[in-house]
């Protein structure tokens, strides 16, 4: 458990990138082709060491519309549609696993949406069961699921635990019904503790439970309840995510009133009791925005330094070239990102036309390359050896980074990190930080080439 300082936070709190990639997405761009990103499957493929995958499927719809979601969903109650969707993503699952190295297993599956529990029981299995003659997976496979309690029956989570899914993430943002009503997400505590005893009850591994603070109606009295109830239920892993008020990208968002949005001074003071409430309850700090139990694989990860950031968020398989299927969906390995055609029109096109269904993407050079190291491990490790990445990079690491040594003085006298013996070291503060931190070593914004607009970094 460590102090939190509300003051310190306000001091820092600005925009900037999550860094689940660098270069970020706003620097993908439509030079890189469909043709590009099947040459890099085919040249990585041909390497004599392969790494596991890991494989994402974006499943986009959703029942109804929640207020506050950035995620790239749709909302439709036409089935045709939804099995249109799902008959063209089974294309591209065929399209990438004939170009990949036969042997080569996945460690790590991640259904993300929208809602892939809107599909029904018997479309899950379907899917599941054409991925699994399509990829090999490792006997020990982790796969997981994202799901909505609010449509949710015991037969969709049959579905999953009958195909070899062993965890499960839930979002509950808040119980309290005046925010869930101004966020048009109404998910009633007992509905939510039914489904939990449904995920313990079918054997799955792991269940992590997403809340948002920031969110309208919300102030610290209020969502102390629901971190009260959440502890009560017990997840092994919980996302406590900044509600990142974007409706120049999101114009749904502007259905949320921002004069009921919770001032500054509350929305970090809702964060502080969170944070000290779940760390005094014995959830180890991830970072960021993450929390574990201690004997959890992601705290586990994090004390070896194996942990590992992408697309998904924190994740424990490090190393492993990520294919992600579905419309805008990001895939990620060797050189490149490649993300898919943002709109179901596009993407059959595209697929129709025999290519893969890439509309933007990005190839690395060599100082985004030493650039993404660094920030990969500041965000996963809390730390940097100095003298490790001039050994990986043949870089003179102060030379090269010398703007943002520079920078980071007031971060050093702050005791947000340390210095010595030429390692970095992020404080426990510092973590809630590290977003702040992690951009003194982003070239694009040492450039002044980088002109996104981000959601605040607390």
């Amino acid at each position: 458990m460590f102090e939190i300082d509300i003051e310190l936070i306000k001091k820092y709190d600005k925009p900037g990138p999550r860094y689940t990639s660098y270069p970020t997405a706003p620097h993908f761009n439509a030079s890189f082709t469909p043709a590009d990103f099947r040459n890099e499957i085919i040249r990585t493929n041909s390497a004599q060491f392969l790494p596991d995958l890991s494989l994402y499927y974006h499943l986009p719809f959703c029942d109804t519309l929640c207020y506050f979601c950035g995620c790239n969903m749709i909302v439709t109650h036409n089935r045709d549609r939804i099995k249109k969707y799902i008959t063209y993503m089974k294309r591209e699952i065929d399209q990438i696993s004939d170009l990949l190295t036969p042997g080569r297993k996945a460690a790590q599956i991640h259904w993300g949406g929208g809602t892939p529990t809107h599909l029904t029981p018997d479309e899950i299995t379907d899917l599941i069961s054409h991925i699994r003659n399509r990829f090999e997976l490792k006997e020990q496979v982790e796969a997981g699921c994202e799901i909505d309690p609010r449509e949710l029956t015991k037969d969709h989570l049959s579905a999953l635990r009958a195909g070899g899914f062993n965890r499960i993430s839930m979002g509950i943002q808040d119980f309290n019904e005046t925010v869930q009503k101004a966020v048009n997400r109404i998910q009633p505590e007992n509905m939510t503790r039914r489904v939990v005893e449904w995920v313990r009850e079918l054997g799955f591994d792991s269940m992590n439970l997403d809340l948002i603070y920031g969110l309208p109606h919300q102030s610290s009295r209020t969502f102390e309840t629901t971190i009260d109830a959440v502890m009560d239920i017990s997840p092994d892993r919980i996302a406590l995510f900044n509600f990142a008020y974007v409706p120049w990208m999101k114009k749904h968002m502007s259905l949320i009133k921002v004069e009921d949005l919770p001032p500054a001074e509350e929305k970090l003071a809702i964060l502080k009791m969170a944070i000290e409430k779940l760390t005094h309850a014995g959830y180890v700090f991830i970072g960021m925005d993450h929390f574990a139990k201690p004997e959890d694989e992601l705290a586990v990860a994090l004390r070896d330094k194996k942990l590992y950031r992408n697309f998904q968020g924190y994740s424990t398989h490090a190393g492993t070239d990520l294919y992600a299927m579905g419309i805008t969906s990001i895939s990620q390995f060797g050189r490149i990102y490649a993300q898919n055609a943002k709109t179901e029109k596009e993407y059959y096109a595209l697929l129709d036309g025999g290519q893969m269904p890439t509309a933007i993407g990005y190839g690395l050079n060599e100082d985004d390359e030493l650039r993404r190291h660094v920030i990969t491990r500041l965000m996963c490790d809390f730390e940097l050896d100095f003298t490790a990445i001039e050994n990986k990079f043949n870089v003179d690491f102060e030379t090269y980074f010398a703007w943002g040594l520079e920078n980071l003085k007031e971060m050093l006298a702050d005791n947000l990190l340390s210095i010595e013996n030429r390692k970095l070291k992020v404080t426990p503060m510092g973590r809630l930080l590290v977003r702040n931190i992690a951009m003194n070593f982003d070239g694009y914004i040492e450039r002044k080439e980088d002109t996104a607009r981000y959601s605040r970094t607390v």
